[in-house]
């Protein structure tokens, strides 16, 4: 599954880990995405499934 949220377009971020001695791995930062049953359409009620990120959830950007 992709880490992108279908509704504000969220992806994963990059960077470096980095250890006690400094060296640096690359390593990638996903949100936090759940799949869920939502209402989207003109009317709002066809059922559909999303990929969908916590905070969009919290926020009720999503009609479940």
């Amino acid at each position: 599954m992709a880490a992108n949220c279908d509704v504000c377009g969220k992806k994963p971020s990059f960077g470096h880990s980095i250890s006690h001695s400094h060296r640096r791995t690359k390593r990638r930062w996903n949100p936090n995405i759940q799949r869920v049953k939502a209402l989207v359409g003109d009317a709002g009620v066809t059922p559909k499934r999303l990929n969908v990120c916590t905070s969009c959830l919290k926020a009720g950007k999503v009609k479940r």
